[in-house]
């Protein structure tokens, strides 16, 4: 089995659950299993987050979903028009806390852990700077379907 849809949003915390309830809804109807599905859609959330907070220069620029289904497979693409991430810095490595790490929670930050959860939550993560041009979050996760899935690999 293999599906992609692609939207285009405002830069508007109201887009975040539309792209959210679009992604559920797809994965409901294809059959993967509930567990899977609440992994990626919390990670599409804050990658759509981080778009819509740091990814145009003006409220209501756009941003770009990408969702593919692909056998056992599910990849996830957001694309902002922002800045892209400080100049002066290059973009941020796939963040991967390891195992001895404190818990997510400890950073002390308000903000920021967006990224973290994006990779703990996914099976590959890419992140990717385009200066003066935004930022590409991409990230891939397996496939576990329910029994009765109409649309389970092959």
């Amino acid at each position: 089995m293999s599906m992609w849809w692609s939207l285009r949003l405002r830069r508007e915390a109201a887009s975040v659950p539309l792209a959210r309830r679009l992604l559920v809804g797809a994965m409901e109807t294809a059959g993967v299993d509930p567990d899977v599905a609440f992994d990626l859609s919390l990670a599409l959330t804050e990658a759509c987050a981080n778009a819509v907070e740091h990814g145009g220069a003006a409220p209501g620029d756009d941003y770009r979903v990408t969702a593919c289904f692909d056998g056992d497979r599910c990849h996830i693409e957001v694309i902002d028009s922002g800045p892209g991430f400080a100049t002066s810095a290059p973009p941020p490595e796939t963040p991967r806390a390891p195992a001895t790490a404190a818990p997510l929670t400890d950073t002390g930050a308000e903000g920021g852990r967006g990224l973290f959860l994006i990779a703990e939550l996914s099976d590959h993560v890419d992140i990717r700077d385009r200066p003066g041009r935004g930022a590409v979050v991409s990230f891939d996760k397996i496939l576990k379907w329910r029994e009765d899935a109409p649309l389970q690999a092959a």
